[in-house]
């Protein structure tokens, strides 16, 4: 069995892996969630950056959400610049993990900001609906055979 040993790349050659381009914004927004008590909670944040699949969020007012917590994220609607959101967050809210917290501001206790994964299915939507298709979940288009 051999084992391969992996480098790290030197600070100034790391590559950029991100699947889609981080655009930087200044939207305010709202974060909703459940506690362990099963209570809503609501957090006012702006939305700083955000790409197809992660935003992050710097907290403005609200409690303090705890790491891998599912939130859901909605931009306020009428502001310039909703229009440069990705199609998941222009329609309304979405469903995001908490995966890293930035530190606490000594003043309130409140985490400063969020790093949020956006829980949207990453593939073309034209992938999602032949496998919709495929798999019997929707009707094949005039013409097509459901069983080819």
């Amino acid at each position: 069995m051999g084992q391969a040993i992996r480098l790290a790349e030197p600070p100034g050659q790391r590559r950029d892996r991100r699947a889609s381009e981080r655009r930087r914004t200044s939207l305010a927004g709202r974060l909703v969630w459940r506690d362990v008590r099963s209570a809503t909670r609501f957090a006012t944040v702006l939305i700083r950056n955000v790409s197809e699949l992660g935003a992050y969020v710097e907290c403005v007012s609200g409690t303090p959400i705890p790491l891998h917590r599912l939130v859901f994220l909605q931009a306020e609607r009428d502001q310039a610049g909703h229009g440069d959101l990705p199609a998941a967050l222009r329609e309304g809210r979405v469903l995001s993990a908490v995966y890293r917290i930035a530190p606490s501001q000594p003043s309130t206790g409140v985490p400063q900001g969020y790093a949020l994964r956006l829980l949207v299915d990453s593939r073309p939507l034209s992938t999602v609906k032949d496998g919709a298709r495929h798999a019997g979940l929707e009707p094949a288009p005039a013409g097509v055979s459901a069983s080819a």
